[in-house]
């Protein structure tokens, strides 16, 4: 009893903080706009405003936070598109806009998500009026669940996950975890893991259906730059640390230094996680004396370049393709770790810290196939770049090993749609009468009951590919 009026007093307290911080949220908003969090452009969006008009027949709203949600349901909002249903897909960052524009153009609706108080998410339901709704991973927002349970419109998450910090947030929060997650119609979680945690707080109807993000095609890469860039590297060794942190960036540095005179013409790439850590990151590589072409200002990769900084964003495809050897980063110095996937989809041997909490799975999943490494510090990191720098058979090894944990994890797409088709069949079927041309008025029992079978079962078939 205890327990369920705290939570009762938890919701209500989120519920009027939202409403009491309404009039300040423009000033926050504001402030991201000045440091390119937001898109002036289209402010209102986050406050459930819009000039977009709902299309006609059934609408799917697809929550995706950022690029990586983004891009690994992108097979999954192409298929649901494929059957005549709108597509509405919110995202939070300006970046995952970008995204979404070059990956369906006007093929699908995009908005900035509102955020998560009364008066934006009731205009954004009013305005859409979604039939279903499918978050992304776990964004889990009490207004938004609450208000989208009051009109009766399902709520699933694909590709669940929750990590070691989020399970213990919500472990300390367990009435109002279970009062939120019982909400859910269907869970499709990554793993066994996910699938017990989903459970454990609270979600009634849980399936395991993998990552799509191996689904996905490995990131592309523009032709003509990647040309150039091999033309100017030409034979010299390479390897590549990934979405790096705060202090990773200094281990690779030093590494590079040590390995330099024993791997003649050696040439380090490094990707930070934040590009807007440029500036200070090529300032400590020109302090250790080492020379620098940044990738945001063009500048050629010489014979005496020593670190060429990626520091931009949607070119992962162009850095990995350069490269058979990537320590992915956020293990070493900062914990959670990285996706390892698209190293492993690009031909490239995979080296990781050992705090990999995030993504424990898929590398587990990868070890059992001898395709990664763990280093716990600078020193093995030097000595495992070392040895796939001079050892041809088992850099190709680890490679070969990639590939195979990769195809042994593929699936989750279409255990994902075989997982929604009780729940797109009616609108595929009204998206499908919404597209014909008006019949004349006769009696419903002469034509609905041949509409259904004709209309439902090619499609859930079609779903079940």
């Amino acid at each position: 009893m205890q327990a369920g009026i705290s939570t009762w007093f938890a919701q209500k307290g989120y519920w009027l903080g939202g409403i009491v911080g309404y009039p300040l949220l423009k000033f926050y908003l504001n402030r991201r706009v000045q440091i390119d969090k937001e898109d002036r452009e289209r402010l209102g969006e986050r406050f459930g405003r819009t000039e977009v008009a709902r299309p006609e027949g059934p609408v799917v709203w697809i929550h995706a936070a950022s690029v990586g949600e983004t891009l690994a349901v992108a097979p999954l909002i192409e298929h649901i598109c494929d059957y005549g249903i709108s597509v509405l897909v919110t995202t939070g960052t300006v970046t995952s806009a970008k995204v979404a524009a070059e990956r369906f153009g006007d093929r699908v609706i995009h908005q900035y998500v509102p955020i998560d108080v009364a008066p934006a998410i009731g205009r954004f339901l009013d305005h859409w009026k979604p039939d279903l709704a499918i978050n992304v991973e776990t964004e889990v927002w009490p207004v938004t669940i609450n208000q989208l349970s009051r009109r009766r419109i399902a709520q699933i998450i694909v590709n669940g996950r929750i990590s070691d910090r989020s399970f213990d947030r919500w472990n300390h929060r367990r009435e109002l975890a279970r009062t939120l997650f019982s909400r859910f119609a269907y869970v499709m979680a990554q793993t066994d893991l996910d699938a017990e945690r989903f459970s454990d707080l609270g979600a009634l109807n849980v399936g395991i259906t993998g990552n799509l993000k191996v689904d996905r095609d490995a990131p592309p890469a523009d032709a003509e730059a990647l040309a150039a860039l091999r033309q100017e590297i030409g034979d010299r060794p390479v390897w590549a640390a990934i979405s790096t942190f705060d202090g990773e960036e200094k281990a690779a540095a030093d590494v590079h230094m040590a390995l330099k005179a024993r791997h003649e013409g050696l040439l380090t790439v490094i990707v930070p996680r934040h590009p807007d850590r440029a500036d200070v990151l090529a300032a400590l590589f020109a302090a250790k004396g080492l020379k620098v072409a940044r990738r945001s200002t063009s500048d050629p990769v010489t014979p005496e370049t020593d670190i060429l900084l990626g520091d931009t964003m949607g070119d992962m495809g162009l850095y990995l393709r350069l490269t058979e050897i990537a320590f992915v980063g956020r293990s070493m110095t900062a914990k959670g770790g990285q996706n390892p996937l698209e190293p492993a989809m690009l031909g490239a041997a995979v080296l990781t810290g050992p705090y990999i909490e995030n993504f424990r799975e898929t590398y587990r999943r990868m070890r059992q196939h001898g395709a990664v490494r763990t280093v716990d510090g600078a020193e093995a990191l030097l000595q495992s770049v070392d040895l796939l720098l001079s050892d041809d058979n088992a850099r190709a090894d680890m490679v070969d090993a990639g590939y195979a944990a990769v195809r042994e994890m593929r699936g989750a797409l279409v255990k994902t749609i075989k997982g929604l088709e009780r729940f797109l069949a009616p609108l595929i079927l009204e998206a499908r009468f919404c597209a014909r041309p008006k019949p004349r008025p006769v009696a419903s029992e002469s034509w609905s009951l041949p509409l259904r079978q004709n209309t439902i079962e090619p499609a859930i078939r079609k779903a079940s590919r």
